[in-house]
């Protein structure tokens, strides 16, 4: 990792919100996923240089506060994010996220920034990541036919859209919220980026001649979004909005007949879809997939499913990524975070003299 001048070790890079929406509109959307994809896919490469650990999770009856920690040996972080899905009756986020990247050498923090935008981006870009993979056999198709139905036309929808544009090529959506209002903004949103748009009025509508269906939707329920007679053979189904114990989105037996994937089993057990399965059910984690370990096709059945929850991970490639482009970008602010005492052992003289100055 790129260490900052002497001196200077006490001024840490800050990326706000402000910052970090100049940053991505300067890389542009789609580019910011696609390369986004890039670095996540590096870092799975890497699996087994990774701390892994499923994230401390803090479970009250409104949402869920969590830390979710990793290091490569080199670089540690760490991302803390909410989940609560009835604040946006309140007019607030229902997630908000912010990070750090630190040196391991030091323990020095080198990076600190906002997570609620790179968030989204990240679940977007890991969500492609997987269908490049398990649909398209890890090469990225542009120009495809294949129709996504987007289940959920919230806060991650505009994103997940976005997503398989830049790396599946899919252009046509297929919409469908309980709330209305949600698919209309989603539909005028996309439209203006060239979007091939069916806002429908029920799921039985939304996955008619759907090739992918994503999920994601915010109740923190055990919900049935999808029921087994819905999802036809060959479907590949991007689960994303089932994250956390008790919060499903689809019936149980859709997942007795799909190869199922997922990012880290010890965590996605507790939190995914996987959730309603015995503990020995088979799963495939994703980065076997990546790295070409696993056979899966071999007698494999007729549905596909990724039951994404997050994982640290893809926070840390995100983080990643954005580091390298702060010098490129010049969007961040420094910010005076660690006590630097001329004698790194006398911090309370430190105190002291500040106090006389101050005087």
């Amino acid at each position: 990792m790129k260490q900052l001048s002497p001196g200077q070790q006490n001024q840490v890079p800050f990326v706000s919100v402000e910052h970090m929406t100049s940053i991505v509109l300067a890389q542009g959307v789609e580019t910011f996923l696609s390369e986004l994809t890039d670095y996540i896919e590096e870092d799975y490469k890497r699996w087994m240089l990774f701390d892994k650990t499923p994230r401390v999770a803090s479970h009250s009856q409104e949402g869920v506060v969590e830390l979710m920690p990793t290091s490569d040996g080199e670089i540690y972080s760490f991302k803390y994010v909410n989940g609560h899905p009835k604040n946006s009756k309140k007019g607030l986020q229902t997630v908000t996220a912010f990070g750090a990247l630190s040196d391991v050498d030091s323990g020095y923090p080198v990076l600190l920034s906002e997570m609620t935008i790179l968030t989204a981006l990240r679940t977007a870009a890991t969500s492609a990541l997987a269908a490049k993979h398990l649909v398209l056999g890890g090469e990225e198709k542009k120009g495809s036919s294949l129709t996504m139905a987007l289940i959920g036309n919230g806060a991650q929808s505009e994103f997940q859209a976005l997503g398989f544009r830049a790396i599946l090529g899919v252009e046509k959506l297929r919409l469908y919220d309980i709330d209305k209002t949600a698919t209309r903004k989603c539909a005028e949103n996309l439209e203006k980026l060239g979007f091939q748009i069916v806002s429908c009025g029920s799921v039985d509508e939304v996955v008619l001649g759907a090739d992918i269906i994503t999920t994601v939707t915010a109740d923190k329920q055990n919900a049935t979004i999808l029921t087994d007679n819905m999802v036809g053979a060959g479907v590949y189904i991007n689960a994303v909005g089932g994250d956390c114990p008790g919060k499903t989105e689809l019936h149980r037996d859709i997942l007795l007949r799909a190869d199922i994937f997922a990012e880290y089993l010890p965590q996605t057990r507790i939190e995914g879809e996987i959730q309603q399965l015995d503990p020995d059910h088979p799963v495939i984690e994703l980065w076997e997939i990546i790295q070409g370990k696993s056979d899966w096709k071999k007698g494999g059945k007729n549905v596909i499913l990724f039951d994404s929850v997050g994982f640290a991970i893809e926070d840390f490639s995100a983080l990643r990524y954005v580091k390298d482009l702060l010098l490129k970008t010049g969007h961040y602010q420094l910010l005076d975070m660690i006590a630097e005492p001329e004698d790194p052992r006398n911090l309370f003289g430190m105190l002291q003299n500040s106090r006389k100055s101050a005087a």
